[in-house]
């Protein structure tokens, strides 16, 4: 039961992670890359589908983006939607295929950035600490139900919090890249 325990607990763990990485991704760092758009849902075939199912993405060199969609019929939608996603770029759209070429970024615009990473890298600590909380729960309870003793309790609630810790470090590790990756020029 315990060891189950300990594996749901590192299983989430490493979910809060990854999906902070995912978060990460979005975040502009000045380099072109297809994962600024993610998030950019197409009103088209009938409903909001990502722009990534209905076209290739391509990074020709550091500062663009070309995106080719399968059918010509989506470039209008695919930019409407590029637009109204805000990115802070405007796409050129020639007939073919839309291009977007990324401004540098400024100093005020990357500490921006850098404050959005932080704000998502503390949305994850909370995330990791409220699993601790749920699975110590887990712990106490079964002590409570006598189905394990109070020592055994009181060590596994200090191999969660060692669990907990190693992740709350990694999240920090990850946001002291991102910093850094941001503020390079």
């Amino acid at each position: 039961m315990l060891k189950q325990i300990f594996h749901q607990t590192e299983e989430e763990m490493k979910k809060a992670l990854i999906d902070l990485e995912h978060e990460f991704s979005t975040i502009r760092t000045g380099r072109a890359s297809p994962t600024l758009l993610d998030n950019v849902l197409v009103e088209a075939y009938g409903g909001r589908t990502p722009i990534k199912q209905i076209a290739s993405i391509g990074v020709p060199d550091a500062r663009s983006i070309v995106i080719q969609p399968w059918d010509k019929g989506a470039l209008a939608p695919i930019e409407k939607a590029l637009l109204a996603a805000n990115l802070g770029f405007t796409p050129t759209n020639d007939g073919r295929v839309i291009r977007i070429n990324l401004p540098a970024l400024t100093e005020e615009r990357r500490k921006e950035f850098v404050k959005l990473a932080k704000n998502m890298a503390e949305n994850s600590r909370v995330a990791v600490r409220n699993i601790r909380r749920k699975h110590k729960d887990e712990v106490k309870k079964l002590e409570k139900d006598h189905k394990i003793g109070e020592d055994e309790m009181y060590a596994d609630i200090d191999k969660i919090q060692v669990m907990t810790d190693n992740y709350i470090k990694k999240v920090d590790e990850l946001l002291t890249l991102k910093e850094t990756e941001i503020m390079e020029v």
